[in-house]
């Protein structure tokens, strides 16, 4: 080992140098000291595209925006005070809770409705801001027009029928879709409250109704009977969709 006395010495005269393309990264200027750093991403943060759309109510249907009301919701122990927005139109009633800092401006006279948050740079807010658009949209859309949904039927034997079953009804005059998707047993599903399904083909259900959530949730139910398979493109479809179909397997 070296003498203390030559190690400072070599210390002292030790001169450190750096290649000349990593110089600019270290050397710093009075305005960089004395501004904060820099974030990665400059960008502000956007309004949603959705939420600063107007939304157009048409004659038939009415908007009613309840007082704030504090209910018990399972998903937080907190005392959230909700509002509950009310459209009402020929085909029947839907009720969407809201968030309490989300905002809607209803014009009666322009017939048209304009939703706001309270701070644009929180991300839930700016979250729910688009989604209670949509919401929203499918209400009016719903009590106005209804939804519908087609179900494809594709397969060899692939029948479908509605009928009703009284031992099995959960309300008066349910209707069943009575399906027939090769198993030993047809399989029969009762439509929920507000849908309604018909058989225009045997291979085709119609199903209408208001809510578009419950109207595609009995959908999906009745489409996990038989996923569409990729090979021979079996199954059953909902509205537009497709498979893309795979090369069978060569042992």
């Amino acid at each position: 080992m070296l003498a203390p006395s030559r190690a400072r010495a070599l210390a002292s005269s030790a001169v450190i140098t750096l290649p000349s393309f990593l110089v600019p990264a270290f050397q710093t200027t009075a305005a960089s000291r004395s501004s904060p750093a820099r974030l990665f991403s400059a960008t502000t943060s956007r309004p949603s595209k959705l939420g600063t759309t107007p939304i157009s109510i048409p004659p038939s249907v009415e908007l009613a925006i309840s007082e704030p009301r504090v209910r018990k919701d399972l998903t937080t122990w907190l005392n959230i005070a909700r509002r509950t927005v009310t459209v009402t139109g020929p085909l029947g009633t839907l009720d969407l809770e809201i968030p309490p800092f989300l905002h809607i401006d209803h014009d009666v006279a322009a017939r048209r409705a304009v939703l706001s948050v309270e701070d644009r740079n929180v991300k839930q807010q700016r979250e729910m801001w688009g989604t209670t658009w949509a919401y929203l949209n499918r209400h009016i859309m719903g009590v106005s027009e209804g939804h519908t949904a087609v179900l494809r039927l594709v397969g060899i034997g692939y029948r479908a029928t509605v009928e009703t079953r009284p031992a099995l009804e959960t309300y008066p005059d349910q209707p069943f879709v009575i399906l027939k998707l090769g198993f030993s047993h047809p399989v029969e599903m009762g439509c929920p409250p507000g849908v309604k399904a018909s058989t225009p083909q045997p291979t085709r259900v119609l199903l209408e109704g208001i809510n578009r959530e419950v109207l595609m949730s009995f959908a999906a139910r009745i489409r996990k009977w038989r996923v569409p398979e990729p090979y021979k493109g079996k199954g059953i479809f909902v509205n537009e969709e497709t498979i893309k179909l795979k090369q069978k397997k060569i042992k």
